[in-house]
């Protein structure tokens, strides 16, 4: 009995530490639930030598990833500085700041993760059955791995809907004959970003780092992100917005009812990117609204659209939308895209939320890591695989730590939430947002040196391109999903290892 209340203590402290720190790491950009992985993986021998369990360790990185994914929207709508995961969530979170209801933004994306993370428990079950040794999916799946990441590659694409102009010289070239804009031209351009961003990713992943400071975990991921999704957003409300407008105290959760069935296909949609190597929660929303958009076409209704990353609607330019959401915030009337940005936040907090959940599961179903946290894991102690009817201990332990983290998360957002904003009360927003680009350019060069700010800048400088061209800036998450189309590809074509 000793004993069980000794792992029930060791437990309860897992729990605590994994929630201070996963709300550091979900408010503070840049600092990933990874970088504490790693720190915790390289102090497991001396935790050991003090006596601390390597589980309690365990636990405090599921705890902190979770509550990570319920916290990490509060920094990407309220200060600005999204990680890539959340990068989608930007426009309409800042929208919902700038019509005064970011309180109402913060408790759908609360709600979202919360749905999120419950409708995801039964997915693991069906993965364990799809992906266990039973069916034993996943080695199909792994010989047509390159072939997946390419056909969901081209269906982000063929998502796109801005409509461009062609260059003077193709019109002269073709006598005119393609007309004036075209969705084919936004085609063009998505893909054009897409790959140059793969191009950037490819060579960022083999240029060697060193952290100045020794920091366990260097490397060049961190300052590529925060520039083409973090930084360039950052610039961008730095040039736009002087000022946030008062805020409606309306923090109350919205009801499930109307979010279960989109959430719950949020949750199928994380739990394939929880699978695939590469995919993020962002791919998984855009595939989910595009999927909505096209079964409320084939059922003759108006779909939501996916145009609400370019911060357009119709006709609407990016002025008459500001007008719009500062009208709104004094009560004049309720701007067009507000259901629809509320919707968006939801469904990307409960991907985000689901694929953590997901990965987890993965790592106990087929043994295998998709993030830096359940790497950590893997390579802290032998993972013991649920092979069998029954999952595991360690397997249970952690998934009761996650749903604990998720339950204490959701009041600590609305806390967490009030803080934030009267933290802009205080300090006026052009001045958080350079506050938050130093903090984030030191960070970099702690961790990779003056090699993370070269990358960090380029990264900048592409991030700044999308919402001038009037494309989504999702298609940059081609910096991962590139490189890993060419290793994967390469592996299955070139056994003699030519590329």
């Amino acid at each position: 009995m000793d004993g069980f209340w000794l792992e029930l203590w060791w437990l309860l402290a897992a729990l605590f530490i994994g929630v201070c720190i996963g709300s550091l790491t979900g408010l503070i950009p840049g600092f990933h639930v990874n970088n504490v992985a790693l720190i915790l993986l390289g102090v497991s021998p001396a935790l050991l030598a003090i006596g601390i369990p390597l589980s309690a360790a365990a636990g405090i990185i599921v705890a902190t990833g979770v509550v990570h994914t319920f916290l990490n929207y509060i920094p990407s709508a309220l200060i600005g500085a999204p990680g890539a995961d959340t990068a989608l969530a930007l426009l309409p979170g800042h929208r919902m700041l700038l019509s005064g209801n970011a309180p109402k933004g913060v408790a759908y994306s609360a709600r979202g993760s919360q749905l999120g993370l419950f409708l995801s428990l039964p997915l693991i079950v069906a993965a364990r059955i799809a992906f266990g040794p039973e069916l034993g999916f996943y080695d199909n799946l792994r010989g047509a791995l390159p072939f997946v990441l390419l056909s969901i590659s081209l269906l982000l694409l063929a998502t796109e809907t801005t409509r461009l102009d062609f260059p003077m010289w193709v019109q002269k070239v073709t006598f005119g004959k393609l007309g004036g804009d075209s969705r084919f031209a936004g085609y063009i351009a998505a893909t054009a970003f897409f790959l140059l961003s793969g191009l950037y990713g490819w060579g960022v992943f083999n240029l060697p780092v060193r952290s100045p400071v020794d920091m366990p975990g260097a490397g060049l991921l961190l300052p590529a992100l925060a520039g083409l999704f973090g930084i360039a957003n950052l610039l961008d409300i730095y040039a736009t917005t002087s000022e946030i407008p008062p805020q409606k105290e309306d923090w109350e959760l919205p009801p499930s009812g109307p979010l279960v069935v989109p959430c719950f296909l949020s949750s199928c949609a994380g739990a394939a990117m929880g699978v695939l190597p590469g995919m993020t929660a962002a791919q998984a929303t855009v595939l989910v609204m595009g999927g909505r958009n096209a079964a409320a076409k084939l059922q003759g209704k108006e779909g939501v659209g996916l145009d609400w990353e370019t911060r357009q609607l119709t006709q609407l330019t990016d002025e008459e939308l500001l007008a719009l959401a500062r009208a709104e915030a004094a009560g004049e009337g309720e701007s067009p895209h507000t259901k629809q940005d509320l919707e968006i936040i939801a469904l990307l907090s409960a991907t985000n939320t689901a694929v953590t959940v997901m990965v987890l599961g993965f790592l106990y179903i087929i043994g295998r890591s998709r993030s830096g946290a359940t790497l950590a894991l893997k390579q802290m102690y032998p993972v013991d695989t649920w092979s069998g009817l029954h999952p595991t201990t360690d397997f249970i332990r952690l998934l009761a730590l996650t749903i604990a983290a998720g339950l204490i998360a959701v009041p600590l957002m609305r806390h967490v939430g009030k803080g934030i904003l009267q933290l802009h009360e205080a300090v006026p927003l052009q001045s958080m947002v350079l506050g938050v680009i130093i903090f984030v350019t030191a960070l970099v060069w702690l961790s990779c040196g003056w090699v993370g700010i070269g990358v960090l800048i380029i990264g900048t400088i592409m991030g700044l391109i999308p919402p001038r061209i009037g494309i989504r800036r999702s298609h940059g998450m081609g910096i991962i999903i590139v490189p890993i189309m060419i290793y994967t590809f390469a592996q299955k074509y070139d056994a003699f290892g030519f590329l």
